[in-house]
């Protein structure tokens, strides 16, 4: 009995002492955020100012302002002009336009093609035109999913929907380009035949091959569209999704996608990811070398549960107090991406509670649109720390320096103005000669 005992406190105390040591690793991590956001988001910039005989000009003022970031800050934007008012629809768009420069916009099968041949091309276009008019990128999603079947769909059997989805493919990145360039290509592989299937496209992905199938998606985007940016998106976070992607090369090796989706949706039991589970996964796939985008983020302003709310009939609510909870968890969770060299995009799932995911209180906006503290609280962090817009003044060599957030920039010296883009290890000198 005594031995058990001490086997027991032991283990207590062993438990205790990984809690604790993770507990440090976390706020390490978070600590360490900063630095890192300084060393990888930033490049040196150099400018120097001349007269008209070519001669340096020391103490002037230089301006140097941010209009647009490198980093992808999105969201969908599935409710462009779909929300219940109009009045709902300006608001939508107006706050969306004033935080994020990346949309992604809806390509499911089901939804996107009610009527078969009859794609719904013109309402895209029309959403892809508004952002290109804002300075937003697009990216299209998703164009393989075995998650909805048309109802046309029905009594086709697997050898012709598979070739309906490659000819689908083809036609929409063909379609949309300049318009959409970037595309989640094939959405959820690594667990394809689990939950939530429907059984037609499942079993053509399963006659196929889930490794197959993927590659000849992507094979087919590619053809339709050489230059376009391609990914593969998945819930799954583990070694099982690692697996997949180090199968998607071809004969030569080349991998067949250009960037990794990475799924975060903690609107479920499990919570917020912590720190070091979020750094875990950043580096867990960052060691293919590719971009990391992650593509599809909630966190909800509300204590309660899926299982407490929708899942008993009642309606799923934001509160005060959760507000402020989501505030707090999406800043950290941002911060921490912001701050790993390979994430190039963070997409939130959706900007308002109004037609959310699984109608989740999880919006930057409430369902009438007025902000909560979390949209706020970014709009201070991406539009001002997180943003360059400096006033400096030229030495004796005529020349001002500082490190600036990647992105596009205005750079003015009294009258004269310039645009110059910030890039990655491409610090350079930006000459600017005063009429």
């Amino acid at each position: 009995m005594q031995r058990f005992f001490s086997i027991a406190v032991w283990f207590v105390l062993f438990l205790s002492f990984r809690m604790f040591v993770f507990a440090q690793d976390d706020a390490t991590l978070f600590a360490g955020a900063a630095d890192r956001i300084e060393q990888h988001r930033k490049d040196d910039v150099r400018i120097k100012v001349l007269n008209a005989d070519g001669n340096p000009v020391s103490d002037v003022e230089v301006h140097l302002e941010q209009n647009s970031h490198e980093f992808l800050f999105g969201a969908n934007v599935f409710n462009w002009n779909r929300c219940r008012t109009e009045e709902e629809n300006e608001s939508y768009k107006d706050r969306f336009a004033a935080l994020l420069n990346y949309a992604t916009l809806g390509f499911y099968w089901a939804s996107y093609e009610k009527e078969r041949g009859k794609p719904n091309h013109d309402y895209t276009k029309q959403v892809a035109g508004w952002c290109k008019e804002h300075g937003i990128a697009t990216k299209g999603h998703p164009l393989a999913w075995n998650h909805t079947d048309a109802p046309w769909h029905e009594g086709i059997d697997t050898d012709e929907l598979f070739r309906l989805q490659i000819e689908r493919i083809e036609d929409c990145v063909q379609t949309m380009s300049g318009w959409v360039d970037r595309w989640d290509v094939v959405n959820e592989i690594t667990y394809f035949d689990t939950y939530h299937r429907t059984q037609l496209h499942t079993e053509m992905w399963r006659k196929v091959g889930k490794i197959e199938f993927t590659k000849e998606c992507l094979i087919a985007a590619r053809k339709a569209t050489p230059n376009a940016i391609l990914l593969v998106n998945d819930h799954a976070t583990d070694e099982e999704y690692v697996k997949v992607l180090e199968q998607l090369v071809d004969a030569d090796g080349k991998k067949l996608y250009d960037e990794i989706g990475i799924q975060s949706h903690m609107s479920h039991m499990e919570g917020v990811w912590s720190n070091t589970e979020i750094w875990e996964i950043c580096e867990r796939f960052a060691r293919f070398g590719v971009p990391l985008h992650f593509t599809e983020m909630t966190i909800i302003s509300s204590p309660n549960t899926w299982e407490d709310t929708i899942g008993k009939g009642n309606e799923w609510l934001t509160t005060p107090d959760g507000e402020e909870k989501q505030k707090d968890d999406v800043l950290q969770v941002f911060t921490m991406l912001f701050s790993h060299p390979s994430v190039e995009a963070i997409t939130w799932w959706d900007l308002s509670d109004q037609g959310s995911y699984l109608n989740a209180p999880s919006g930057f906006l409430r369902k009438d649109m007025s902000p909560k503290p979390v949209y706020n609280a970014l709009m201070e962090q991406i539009k001002t720390h997180w943003t360059t817009n400096v006033r400096l003044k030229t030495g004796e060599n005529g020349i001002a320096s500082t490190r600036a957030f990647r992105g596009a920039y205005t750079v003015r010296v009294g009258d004269t103005t310039t645009l110059y883009t910030v890039k990655k290890g491409a610090a350079g000198e930006i000459v600017i000669t005063l009429n």
